[in-house]
């Protein structure tokens, strides 16, 4: 994404003169040092902004401005920004590049423990069975990280949406009425539980961290890992593209929502104390020309969410699929962008580590998700009000 960023910048500072400064961020720091900034109005005139929660929570604050009327409305309408970016009815992101979500597998690895690589299982006692198979092969089946909480977050996505028949649904458990303590919304956990009692995981998922743990997929140490659609170009260069496969997580459960791929998309935005906010709109549209869309592509291997992208210069069977089945047809959103933050670092980061490191059962998970919830809502009123009224904006 460097890459890429960088010949945009050059070429727009060639055609107007105008020099851009980038600042390359850790994947744990663009959220809170963005909302650091902006208290202290010290912003950047344009934002990389995660999806979701991830920047409405600064847009409740008064720390991004609303889109409407800098951009213009074409470019907003095809960016591919999804409707988690909008809130009541103003657009605070545009979308940049498209990220799937699910579980990369070795198909050499497949093979090798007698499954079937062009059919990875779909069902979740398919999946316990292929694990046995490859661990009776002298096989690690699953490679992760969870000591910076994202592998959590990861495989709480790919699970909880199975029992979910909404996103409206996801919400309300969030932060809502909805209870963690009802045994089909903690299930995700009890399955968790279930993949490290069984053996499934590395020994050392405690002590790596999300992409340390996808390392061991990528270096043929593991048979599969949760990643990420945008993750798997650099997966086919190091294990090479006959070796990558790519699945939706296996189905346990029974919402309508289950067995469906799940697509989010990453983007930008311009933070509402900007210096210079038509110029930072102007860069943004810049981004979304034809040409500077393709080249996401041509330049990096990344899928734009625009729609403009024309994806029959994608050139790889896998990718190609990928794009058929994660983005133009029916997905899920990712419903981790509704999770409060205070949800994410006191709840879900924590019942995932506890669980893996044997201090906390997936049947005991739902009373702490309950507290951390109740918690939240009393010590927090004027967000849970916000929440309410994002349901209404998703609602419609």
């Amino acid at each position: 994404m460097t890459r890429w960023m960088d010949a945009m910048r050059a070429e727009f500072e060639k055609e107007t003169g105008v020099h851009i400064t980038p600042t390359l961020m850790d994947t744990d720091q663009v959220v809170s040092q963005f909302t650091t900034a902006a208290a202290a109005g010290n912003v950047p005139d344009v934002q990389f902004l995660y999806n979701g929660i991830y920047h409405m929570e600064n847009v409740w604050l008064g720390y991004i401005a609303p889109l409407n009327g800098l951009v213009s409305d074409a470019v907003l309408q095809k960016s591919g920004a999804t409707p988690l970016s909008v809130f009541e009815g103003k657009q605070y992101r545009l979308g940049a590049y498209n990220i799937g979500f699910g579980i990369a597998y070795n198909k050499e690895q497949f093979s090798k423990a007698g499954l079937n690589a062009d059919d990875p299982p779909k069902t979740w006692d398919a999946f316990l069975n292929a694990c046995d198979r490859l661990k009776a092969a002298g096989l690690t089946p699953i490679g992760g990280g969870v000591k910076d909480g994202y592998f959590g977050e990861w495989f709480l996505t790919n699970a909880l949406t199975q029992n979910l028949d909404s996103p409206g649904e996801a919400l309300d458990l969030f932060a809502g009425t909805l209870d963690w303590r009802e045994p089909k919304y903690h299930e995700p956990w009890i399955k968790l539980e279930e993949l490290k009692q069984r053996g499934f995981l590395n020994d050392d998922i405690g002590s790596l961290e999300l992409y340390q743990g996808t390392q061991l997929y990528d270096t043929g140490k593991a048979a599969m890992c949760l990643q990420s659609t945008a993750a798997l170009p650099h997966s086919q260069e190091s294990l090479g593209r006959e070796k990558v496969g790519y699945m939706v997580m296996p189905v346990f459960g029974t919402g309508k929502m289950a067995g469906i791929p799940i697509l989010d998309a990453q983007g930008y935005g311009i933070p509402s104390r900007a210096k210079n906010p038509q110029l930072a709109a102007k860069f943004l549209e810049f981004l979304h020309t034809k040409p500077h869309v393709q080249a996401l592509w041509t330049m990096v291997r990344q899928v734009p969410s625009d729609s403009d992208f024309d994806s029959s210069v994608v050139d790889d069977p896998l990718l190609k699929t990928i794009i058929q089945k994660w983005m133009r047809e029916k997905h899920n959103v990712y419903i981790a962008d509704l999770m409060p933050t205070q949800f994410w670092t006191e709840a879900m980061f924590v019942i995932s580590q506890k669980i893996l490191a044997g201090e906390l059962t997936g049947a005991q998970s739902g009373e702490l998700a309950h507290t951390v919830k109740e918690k939240w809502k009393s010590q927090h009123p004027d967000l849970a009000l916000n929440y309410a009224r994002w349901a209404k904006t998703l609602g419609a």
